[in-house]
């Protein structure tokens, strides 16, 4: 009985998926690099598509003709400049309230909590986009109000990740989230997760919020991983990636450093 190898399975699916095959299979190819990745071998640009390494090679070649791709001495492949010019357009002309807004309300409807992302500005935490939960009784938060960044989830996590030392945010690091309990309004509980931008440049923190009496520390906890997706979510899109997030609440990005 003759067996299919993963590159033959993930090319006929790839043929169900509609639109143009050739297209799809290109951006696959441009896809399979990371932020870490200076260059990737063909057999590595094979295993990351699961595409043959004939047709990786060939779609390799038809994007190197436009500059998309370009073939190193040793064989390699890297990005070429016109998938640079690519992404400075996409930098130039994002708009972080297109991006943030949709990945919010998707949180929102899967913990029944507000959603807010948070940036730095100086000393102090900003609730750049907000989006409110479904229930009555819940948390409010003015957008563009500033907030202190030492008291509350998601300015711990932004001090965490912007190198503050010592406790408690060499956890916070360790965990990848942080969750507060009437630290910054009484009865108030929040779980915070860090976003990031291209090389892990730190951003902001998503995070959501409500009633103590609704989220104690149980539910908090029940919670994280959904937050930690969600910032996950948020940081690939910021870095105009569609890879899917690989990070857990037990583990933070390893790349990252302060």
């Amino acid at each position: 009985m003759e067996q299919s190898n993963p590159a033959s399975t993930s090319e006929a699916a790839d043929d169900t998926g509609g639109g143009v095959i050739a297209v799809r299979r290109a951006l696959r190819v441009l896809e399979a690099f990371g932020v870490s990745d200076a260059q990737l071998s063909l057999a590595e640009l094979s295993r990351r598509t699961g595409f043959h390494k004939t047709t990786v090679l060939r779609l390799a070649r038809t994007l190197a003709a436009d500059n998309y791709l370009v073939q190193k001495e040793d064989g390699s492949w890297r990005l070429g400049r016109a998938a640079g010019w690519l992404g400075a357009c996409y930098q130039a002309t994002f708009n972080v309230h297109e991006v943030v807004e949709p990945v919010l309300r998707e949180l929102t409807i899967k913990t029944g909590e507000s959603a807010s992302f948070y940036v730095r500005e100086g000393q102090q935490r900003t609730c750049l986009v907000r989006v409110e939960g479904p229930q009555a009784i819940r948390h409010h938060v003015r957008i563009g109000a500033a907030l202190p960044l030492d008291s509350g989830a998601p300015g711990r996590v932004i001090l965490a990740y912007s190198g503050e030392p010592g406790e408690p945010y060499e956890s916070i690091r360790r965990r990848g989230y942080h969750l507060s309990m009437g630290e910054r309004e009484p009865e108030v509980s929040s779980v915070s997760a860090p976003v990031f931008g291209l090389h892990w440049r730190l951003l902001g923190s998503a995070c959501i919020s409500g009633p103590t009496s609704r989220l104690n520390e149980e539910r908090l906890l029940a919670l994280a991983q959904t937050v930690v997706d969600a910032a996950n979510q948020l940081s690939y899109a910021m870095a105009g990636s569609h890879r899917p997030a690989s990070a857990g609440p037990g583990s933070s990005p390893s790349t990252w450093h302060p």
